[in-house]
């Protein structure tokens, strides 16, 4: 009988990505979730900190189906952290604002995933972590990680 030399499964990059991604995504999930968020709300206020945006382009900035993003703005707009205007030039279209309480929630959500970041890559330095960004950065401009909505 033939022996096969395999490679450890643990050894594989996305199955290391994997597990290490699932320890990530449930300390970033419970970071947002103890400041009342979810990532797609963070997500959509990071969008809207750069200033008013129409509907359509955050659509289209966050490539998103639009009743997606329409539940994310009610419950962004139920908890008063952006709001909804009628486009004066366009009545058909809607202007997106985020809201002093959204400006204040989404710079406690960074600072706390700071903290996340400390513990997840504490056994990291500053110029490994750095590097790590980058690389992940690159693979998912590749776009060979899907959608992050």
């Amino acid at each position: 009988m033939a022996t096969t030399t395999r490679t450890a499964p643990l050894a594989q990059l996305g199955v290391l990505l994997a597990g290490r991604g699932a320890v990530a995504s449930a300390r970033v999930r419970d970071t947002l979730a103890a400041q009342g968020l979810t990532m797609r709300c963070v997500y959509t206020l990071t969008h809207l900190a750069d200033g008013p945006v129409n509907q359509q382009a955050l659509i289209d900035l966050l490539g998103v189906d639009p009743s997606a993003l329409v539940a994310v703005l009610n419950e962004l707009e139920s908890l008063g952290m952006a709001s909804r205007q009628r486009d004066a030039a366009d009545r058909r279209r809607h202007i997106v604002t985020i809201t002093p309480r959204g400006t204040a929630a989404l710079q406690s959500v960074e600072s706390a995933l700071d903290g996340a970041d400390d513990d997840l890559f504490a056994a990291l330095s500053s110029d490994e972590r750095d590097q790590l960004e980058r690389l992940l950065t690159k693979v998912a401009d590749a776009g060979s990680c899907g959608d992050k909505y």
